[in-house]
């Protein structure tokens, strides 16, 4: 039988490219979105959709049932979606911070809860949880994002560890930085909250950031991030961290190393290059901000 894959966050970005690149590979893919008409179209392609809300306890549960009452196995698990609430930490409103969390750390520990008990029961399986782009950098504006993420880090971290004899593999994948609307959204997200004139550098050095979506040296597609997950599922004994292109390794290791006065200075002398004016003119003449 084919083996069993599902999917979350496939409405764009890393987590279609994923559902096609496991369903390229053989696999029967349930591709899952909040709402089910923005993958209506990988229907076509071979994939299973799903309406999915990873922050309703019920949703989850289904999802999961469905795939076992359909197929009888879950093979594997990718916990991919996600969003960025992007701003200074002092300006992200509480409930915009507790819906970063909701989505970012318990949506996949909702889908660990009811998956695992079935994988664990058969001796087999695989979960994949997409962290932070680059595992242990944190930079200023992204806190609350990072935060999230880092959180998940951990906890599957942990997982990992809990799960060594029960035949199931959990992994972790940094996808580095993704040329994805994930920026856009983040942007939006900015747009929403009050924006404190103290930050004034910080969110004009934010604003840059839809350059990625351009591409460059070191940013990855999502077809290639989809590829190192379908190699993570597919491996007798995966890694336990999956770091996708240059960025993400150079980034993490960079992370642990540079910290304390050091990161705080190189963090105040980037925000004054980018938040520069002829910078921004160069930025927005390349595309990079709306």
């Amino acid at each position: 039988m084919e083996r069993t894959v599902l999917v979350t966050g496939c409405s764009t970005g890393i987590g279609r490219a994923t559902a096609l690149a496991f369903r390229d590979a053989g696999w029967e893919a349930y591709a899952t979105a909040r709402d089910a008409s923005d993958v209506a179209d990988l229907d076509d392609r071979g994939c299973r959709i799903v309406e999915l809300d990873v922050t309703d306890d019920a949703s989850v549960g289904a999802a999961v049932e469905r795939a076992y009452e359909e197929r009888g196995r879950l093979d594997c698990l990718v916990n991919n979606a996600g969003y960025g609430q992007f701003g200074p930490v002092e300006d992200v409103p509480m409930e915009k911070v507790v819906e970063q969390f909701d989505v970012n750390t318990f949506g996949p520990l909702r889908f660990v809860h009811a998956a695992l008990p079935r994988m664990r029961e058969r001796g087999d399986g695989t979960i994949i949880n997409v962290t932070a782009g680059v595992g242990g950098l944190t930079l200023p504006g992204i806190g609350v994002y990072t935060g999230s993420k880092f959180a998940l880090e951990s906890v599957t971290d942990a997982l990992r560890q809990e799960t060594a004899r029960s035949g199931v593999d959990v992994v972790i994948v940094e996808p580095g930085i993704v040329a994805t609307d994930f920026y856009d959204r983040a942007l939006d997200e900015i747009e929403s909250i009050d924006h404190a004139p103290a930050y004034a550098d910080l969110y004009r050095a934010l604003e840059s950031i839809g350059v990625v979506q351009r591409g460059g040296p070191g940013v990855n597609r999502p077809e290639r991030v989809a590829e190192t997950i379908v190699k993570a599922a597919t491996a007798d004994r995966p890694r336990p961290t999956y770091r996708v292109g240059p960025v993400a390794t150079l980034g993490t290791y960079a992370g642990g190393a540079v910290r304390g006065r050091i990161r705080d200075a190189a963090s105040r002398f980037g925000i004054g290059v980018v938040s520069n004016e002829w910078v921004q003119r160069l930025l927005r003449k390349r595309g990079g901000s709306r």
